[in-house]
């Protein structure tokens, strides 16, 4: 059920950008530890609560960007100060501000130094990733993106574990490396296009051969972020030596803005090159599926475990992005917002293992299970829902992706069906040691259960494991019309135009 703004020219989508920015300049000035986590918390909550209503007033019978605010920003040059929002980037906003407060509960007590400046990275963050699916003008969008780039790198090397500056770096190179390349193709489709507004350039007829050089330079900038094979290398790295908040905003949202960008920009402005590149990214999928799956079968560092499970499961994303039919745009969008809920959860339930332990070795953890059940409980459903189990929220998006696949490959869809089982593997073999395994360790029968703080950041991920599981059809209605109308601008004339514009 929609319902009318009773504010229209509220600039709501304004307040949830630029409020945590306001919230860290406060923090600041806090010299309390406790006043800090507390402030932060609040604020991070506060902007969740004001982001709700976005859902009651979203209007999901039309694909039109919607709460549109737009200001002249640098005339001379046209770039203006534009945000909106549409079906799929509603999603990814509500998800990141109802994901923060979760992030600031689960660092508590695991931050113990440096915290203002923890907290203040934060809420920087925060701004810049609201601020990337909200961002309607590019250059405004690519500030955004570049914006995230700094807190995030010093939440790793300045509170992450022992090779912190080196993943820290690895991370920093790996993004700069892929931004050159963005900002390359917005300059080349703003000399095209005369603007650096992105609804314009969506509708812009390009040459077949420019539209694929465009794409390539998203396509390495985008497949950098997911990351996808072979761009993958510092996603392991950075999960690891991350603080466990830096690891859950990693996996819950900023993985999210590679998968993104190709829905947002390569789609509908390269549409001729996607159809071009299109099974050569399929096959990468194929590839990141069952090599993350494999390869996270095979560690036995828990963090390494679910952070190769993520390389195989936004492998699923891309591969339901570009089989370019409804289904699989749907539920690839499904599985960005599954993964980040299910990954979120199994990086907290990690940090909760090292908060105990001090270790992260899945042979130290075996039998926790045993002196922790609710902890064991949290994190079985948690595996079932990665493993995508029926009846919770990873399975409704991965069977949507493998229905759009069969549309487009039979073939290509029965090379993706092992991941599903290596998944089942992985995840069944970290429960079975977690909470049933064999003893051999030191005693863990002197272990505490979940408290209060860690049961309230862990609840309403489950909430969501099962709201979306059995529920799906609010999600997948709020996006429907925005993905019709992607695919028409995808698979529409201008996609075929572009042949005869070489």
């Amino acid at each position: 059920m929609t319902f009318l703004n009773p504010h229209p020219d509220f600039p709501i989508l304004s307040v949830l950008i630029f409020g945590p920015l306001v919230a860290a300049a406060v923090a600041a000035f806090i010299r309390s530890e406790r006043l800090l986590r507390w402030w932060t918390l609040a604020s991070t909550t506060v902007v969740a609560v004001v982001s709700l209503p976005l859902w009651w007033w979203f209007d999901a019978t039309t694909a039109k960007f919607q709460f549109v605010e737009q200001v002249a920003w640098i005339p001379a040059l046209k770039i203006s100060y534009s945000l909106g929002i549409d079906g799929i980037s509603l999603l990814l906003v509500l998800m990141t501000t109802l994901i923060m407060p979760l992030c600031v509960l689960c660092s508590w007590r695991y931050i113990t130094k440096r915290v203002r400046e923890f907290m203040i990275c934060l809420l920087i963050m925060e701004t810049a990733m609201v601020g990337v699916f909200c961002a309607l003008d590019f250059i405004l969008f690519f500030v955004f993106w570049e914006a995230m780039l700094i807190p995030m790198a010093l939440l790793i090397g300045v509170w992450g574990g022992p090779r912190k500056i080196y993943a820290a770096i690895k991370f920093f190179i790996y993004t700069v490396a892929g931004s050159v390349l963005l900002l390359v193709a917005i300059i080349a489709l703003y000399l095209k296009v005369g603007s650096f507004d992105i609804r314009a350039m969506m509708g812009h007829p390009y040459a077949a051969e420019f539209q694929c050089w465009v794409f390539l330079a998203f396509f390495i900038s985008f497949a950098i972020k997911v990351p996808m094979v072979p761009f993958h290398t510092w996603l392991p790295a950075a999960h690891v030596e991350a603080p466990t908040a830096g690891s859950v905003l990693l996996a819950s949202i900023l993985l999210k803005m590679g998968t993104y960008g190709f829905l947002r920009f390569s789609l509908p402005i390269t549409p001729y090159a996607t159809h071009v590149f299109a099974p050569y990214v399929l096959w990468l999928s194929i590839a990141a599926i069952i090599y993350g799956g494999l390869t996270a079968l095979a560690q036995s560092d828990l963090k390494k475990l679910v952070a190769y499970s993520s390389v195989g499961h936004m492998g699923f994303a891309t591969f339901g992005i570009f089989a370019l039919n409804a289904d699989g745009i749907e539920g690839a969008t499904l599985v960005m917002i599954n993964h980040g809920i299910t990954t979120g959860a199994l990086f907290i339930a990690v940090g909760i293992i090292y908060e105990r332990l001090h270790t992260r070795d899945l042979g130290e953890a075996a039998g926790m299970g045993k002196f922790m059940p609710v902890f064991a409980g949290f994190l079985g459903i948690f595996c079932l829902s990665s493993l995508a189990f029926p009846g919770t929220n990873s399975f409704i998006g991965e069977f949507l992706v493998l229905v759009g696949g069969f549309k487009v490959s039979m073939p290509m869809v029965l090379c993706a069906v092992p991941g599903v089982v290596i998944a089942a593997a992985y995840m069944l073999r970290m429960l079975q040691k977690v909470a049933y395994g064999r003893v051999s360790n030191p005693d863990h029968s002197q272990l505490a259960d979940l408290n209060l703080r860690e049961i309230v950041t862990l609840a309403p991920l489950l909430v969501f494991v099962f709201w979306i599981g059995l529920h799906p059809q609010p999600f997948v209605h709020v996006m429907h019309a925005s993905v019709q109308h992607l695919l028409e601008q995808a698979n529409g004339p201008l996609a075929h135009a572009a042949a005869v514009l070489r």
